[in-house]
């Protein structure tokens, strides 16, 4: 691409929500739409995870888009390949794919006050966009954990997000340095063939038993040929999910059914009282993300595993050495240390019109947005699966549909009113965040723990403090008297008197 590209929106990413972005607003009539992949196809998360074992902890029949029910899931939790073709899938039936850049990385993105647009730099050349959509997730970027030596190390080192399927691991000694929610998943799947295990341990999670079934072909014919089946039962899993949200933001007491089912998978599981000590947990249940898993308590009980609390000292050539300076040899590192959630490094890349970076902002003044979406300041910029829109007991994609919603009827607002911009005002912003803090400061993720959920100031930006139907309430209409804009060859309209209170 040797010129610039002038498009009306412009959508990064091609996983679940920039393929909901791109579904919604063609929908909606918007043709002049672009969506910039990196990758080599679209999925996303569901593309690049696609180590052994790799499956999604939501129940399949919510784990999906609520406009493409898939009557045809073989289990009641699906494995990643299942939903990468989901994905693929729903991409062609809804007729997106001819709208996708593969292979195009974004590099930077720059708003230009004069114009009203923004100019986004990319592997492939720029685009000049009046609408910039954020669609590039929440688990994109996979963190490294900063040990000594691990450059240094001469066998296969790779995060369970870049899984290297040209390494063996029959008959070798492999390192898991992580316990979350790939981890258990990794884990049991590469045990039985391994020489040997060391799985490394900083703080033994929740698991709780994972009640999975294989579904039946007459059941699968069920919800293909009975209307509204499929939809109860999704229903009914996102009631039974739903309801973990009292005991995780409200009272810690609605948990304790959870923690005994959690004490008694473990006692029941783990039959070596001194490995059950070692991976008793001793944190509020619901700090850290819940883990699910029939298998991951077996696996560490084996004879060729064992699970080193110690903490890491450095890596040497041949292995790993811990504080108490006990060499472990490895042949292969796996490194299952999660991803850049509230540091993502995509933030350094967007910029506003005086060249400051979305990561400047959010470091100085912590990761906020307005309804998890726009960032006063950037115009015309959405976020998908922006600050506070994580959840640690239900499906995401409940929450990006939420989003999305919002994102449409922007878009059908600008068009309708004839405007040129829209940024949100930075009090409305500041005083939708402070009620945010308020309803934070009440749950359970602020009760000690280290997670995914915090960032540096110990805040939780990550997650949504109170049920998914709250977000989906204030979502469903664009509040147009909560921004500043402009027309089209026009100054900006500050809101004035009632308008400027709401």
């Amino acid at each position: 691409m040797d010129q610039t590209t002038r498009v009306d929106v412009l959508v990064v990413g091609a996983g679940f929500s920039g393929l909901g972005a791109a579904i919604r607003l063609t929908e909606e009539g918007v043709d002049d739409l672009i969506v910039v992949e990196r990758g080599a196809d679209v999925g996303g998360t569901w593309r690049d995870n696609s180590y052994p074992g790799a499956a999604c902890d939501v129940p399949s029949h919510l784990y999906s888009y609520s406009f493409a029910l898939n009557p045809e899931w073989s289990r009641a939790f699906s494995p990643q390949g299942e939903i990468y073709d989901y994905i693929r899938r729903v991409t062609h039936d809804h007729g997106v794919r001819d709208k996708i850049r593969f292979g195009v990385e974004v590099t930077s993105a720059q708003y230009d006050e004069n114009r009203g647009r923004w100019t986004v730099s990319t592997t492939a050349g720029e685009y000049d966009a009046r609408v910039l959509v954020l669609g590039v997730g929440a688990l994109c970027e996979p963190k490294l954990p900063e040990i000594d030596g691990i450059d240094e190390f001469a066998g296969p080192v790779f995060h369970t997000a870049r899984w290297d399927h040209s390494v063996p691991l029959a008959g070798r000694r492999v390192a898991v340095i992580g316990t979350g929610a790939s981890a258990i998943q990794v884990v049991p799947s590469i045990a039985p063939v391994v020489e040997h295990l060391d799985v490394y341990q900083r703080t033994a999670p929740w698991v709780l038993p994972r009640i999975d079934r294989k579904y039946p072909g007459f059941e699968r014919a069920l919800y293909r040929r009975v209307p509204g089946l499929q939809r109860a039962v999704r229903g009914l899993q996102y009631a039974s999910r739903e309801f973990q949200v009292v005991g995780l933001t409200r009272t810690r007491a609605a948990l304790a059914p959870i923690k005994a089912l959690g004490r008694a998978h473990l006692a029941m599981s783990v039959r070596d009282p001194e490995l059950r000590a070692t991976l008793t947990p001793h944190f509020e249940i619901g700090c850290k993300r819940i883990l699910l898993s029939n298998t991951w308590y077996r696996a560490l009980s084996r004879r060729n595993v064992d699970v080193v609390t110690t903490p890491i000292s450095r890596v040497t050539e041949t292995g790993i050495v811990t504080s108490d300076g006990a060499e472990h040899p490895a042949d292969v590192l796996v490194v299952a240390t999660g991803f850049h959630v509230t540091d993502s490094p995509f933030f350094e890349r967007v910029r506003d019109s005086a060249g400051r970076t979305l990561a400047d902002t959010w470091s100085s003044e912590g990761m906020e947005a307005y309804k998890g979406t726009t960032v006063a300041g950037y115009p015309n910029l959405f976020v998908l699966m922006g600050p506070a829109t994580g959840l640690g007991h239900s499906s995401i994609i409940y929450m990006i549909e939420s989003q999305l919603n919002y994102l449409v009827d922007a878009i059908r607002a600008m068009r309708d009113r004839g405007l040129q911009t829209v940024d949100v005002r930075e009090a409305v912003q500041n005083a939708y965040n402070r009620e945010l803090r308020e309803n934070t400061g009440k749950t359970v993720w602020l009760t000690g723990c280290k997670s995914w959920y915090l960032d540096a100031k110990g805040n939780a930006p990550a997650v949504w403090p109170d049920f998914t139907f709250t977000f989906r309430n204030q979502t469903r209409e664009f509040d147009v008297s909560a921004y500043r804009r402009t027309t089209v060859d026009r100054p900006a309209e500050v809101p004035t008197g009632q308008e400027a209170l709401r």
